[in-house]
């Protein structure tokens, strides 16, 4: 997603959970995922061309280095900066896959299409779905964003499954653009708890209440 929606969602969802600096720390690490070398040969990092298992290991390892910064008693910018990334990956998962689409399939032939904030963004049967795919960076692709006068003559001749013509990164991306938002949103949240949970259950109330505030 463009950096103004991923800051949207975490100041939406997370500015009353956490501290002014928490948040401003969590969410320029977010941000510092998508600077040319988050970009280049990080998949991993947007859940992008099929990199399902890799995204979902490194959201994984951001959660283990939150726990040890904490459980070491380290500079707690480190645990926030884990978590920043974090959400940029799951955030980037509606966005760069398939997933809102299938959802929202499950309710053709019916009277009305449930609105946005209906989503379910952690459907395990979706997650697993045979169908599910992210947009591929075939080569060629980043002549896009480097070169945008050049995006007439690329984009037509990109395949259907390529990051370019999958994206839901902003509005203009059609009508599916607010289901993307509105799972990252739910999932953003989600992290948070999944990650508040852990810490407490292992290092406690006072853990987790450092890493939320300031």
């Amino acid at each position: 997603m463009e950096k103004i929606y991923h800051v949207e969602m975490l100041t939406q969802t997370l500015g009353e959970r956490v501290g002014p600096m928490a948040l401003e720390t969590m969410i320029a690490a977010n941000l510092k995922q998508d600077s040319i070398l988050g970009l280049v040969g990080h998949n991993e990092y947007h859940f992008d061309s099929n990199a399902f298992d890799a995204s979902d290991a490194y959201m994984e390892a951001q959660r283990q280095i939150a726990l040890r910064v904490l459980r070491d008693k380290r500079e707690i910018i480190l645990a926030r900066q884990a978590f920043g990334r974090l959400t940029h990956a799951a955030q980037d998962f509606y966005a760069h896959s398939n997933y809102v689409y299938l959802w929202r399939e499950q309710f053709n032939g019916t009277d009305v299409m449930p609105a946005p904030s209906q989503v379910a963004a952690m459907d395990e049967v979706l997650l697993s779905h045979l169908e599910l795919h992210s947009g591929k960076i075939y080569f060629g692709e980043a002549l896009i964003y480097i070169l945008p006068f050049l995006t007439p003559w690329v984009f037509p001749r990109l395949p259907e499954d390529s990051h370019a013509k999958m994206n839901l990164d902003y509005p203009e991306r059609g009508d599916m653009f607010p289901y993307a938002i509105a799972a990252a949103s739910q999932r953003t949240i989600y992290e948070f708890e999944l990650l508040g949970e852990r810490v407490t259950a292992e290092l406690g109330d006072g853990a987790w209440e450092k890493f939320r505030s300031g």
